[in-house]
């Protein structure tokens, strides 16, 4: 599949109960990031998420599913040219990624995934050098 379903997150008013609530119905497997206030679901098998609390109060209390794609700010031009509506055009995730929400003509709500680019081995292999040459006497 070339543009498969990649992560899927949860947006609520009380992330507590909602952990609560989704391990103990699928024994989810879940891991606190507190310095982003987001908890990554680890379902085993398939595809993961995260849960979160709502972003601003008139957000609906929802799931959305994010599609990977090559590119986040090429997807977006090209859903808008096809009728959808950029909720988020383009956001970066640290350097693990991108991502952009969308509403689709019909009205559904939808997110796109840039994998963010891996450090190129060249400068891996300097700062383990470095670090090997700083720790000899």
């Amino acid at each position: 599949m070339a543009n498969p379903f990649a992560h899927i997150e949860l947006s609520t008013d009380d992330v507590g109960a909602a952990k609560k609530f989704y391990k103990s119905l699928f024994g989810w497997k879940l891991k606190d990031l507190p310095a982003m206030g987001y908890t990554m679901i680890d379902v085993g098998k398939g595809t993961g998420g995260g849960m979160m609390k709502k972003q601003m109060p008139e957000q609906p209390t929802m799931w959305l599913p994010y599609v990977q794609v090559d590119s986040v700010k090429k997807t977006v031009d090209k859903a808008k040219k096809a009728g959808a509506n950029a909720m988020v055009e383009y956001q970066a995730i640290g350097d693990m990624g991108a991502i952009g929400v969308l509403i689709d003509p019909a009205g559904a709500a939808f997110g796109v995934w840039e994998m963010g680019k891996p450090a190129p081995k060249r400068a891996k292999k300097a700062a383990k050098k470095k670090k090997k040459k700083s720790g000899k006497r």
